[in-house]
């Protein structure tokens, strides 16, 4: 049997936080699905278009059967679309753990067949959150610590078109 992981977020815009996770969960899996959605509490940087294409570059040198996926349901619908055994999430902090551990509780009782599985990110990029990188790009800060390099450029030349705060 394939051991198959989902690893569900916006990547908006992926950071190292994320490769950490990927690198890491690629390698506990035979499988690792990346599902990129649309938080519609979030107000994307990038189109869900552009997300699956700065995923899929990103990891392209990464080992092992990887997938990007797009989807647009509820999570445990499209892990069992992709026969997920399991939800792959990565922890920063205390805040990240009391909201995650709410969605594994409610997940498993959708579908306790499907585990969910954390792994805290890396001491070094534990304080990284796609939310912050936007907001130091947009104040003009350097976010070169927190994502790859071609998303660098890419969040500054979005920026420079929507215009910086602040300037």
């Amino acid at each position: 049997m394939t051991r198959t992981a989902v690893y569900p977020g916006t990547f908006d815009p992926i950071t190292l936080g994320h490769m950490d996770i990927i690198r890491r969960g690629a390698k506990l899996v035979d499988c690792l699905v990346i599902g990129v959605t649309t938080n519609p509490s979030k107000s994307p940087m990038f189109s869900l278009e552009e997300r699956l294409a700065m995923v899929r570059r990103e990891i392209a040198d990464i080992p092992g059967d990887i997938k990007v996926v797009a989807f647009d349901s509820l999570l445990m619908d499209f892990a069992e679309r992709e026969g997920a055994s399991m939800i792959l999430r990565g922890l920063r902090a205390v805040a990240d753990f009391e909201y995650e551990y709410q969605m594994a509780g409610m997940n498993q009782q959708i579908n306790a067949e499907i585990e969910t599985v954390f792994l805290m990110a890396d001491v070094s990029l534990q304080p990284i959150a796609s939310r912050l990188v936007k907001e130091i790009a947009m104040y003009g800060g350097d976010i070169s610590k927190f994502v790859p390099p071609v998303v660098a450029a890419e969040v500054g030349a979005r920026v420079d078109a929507i215009g910086r705060k602040g300037s």
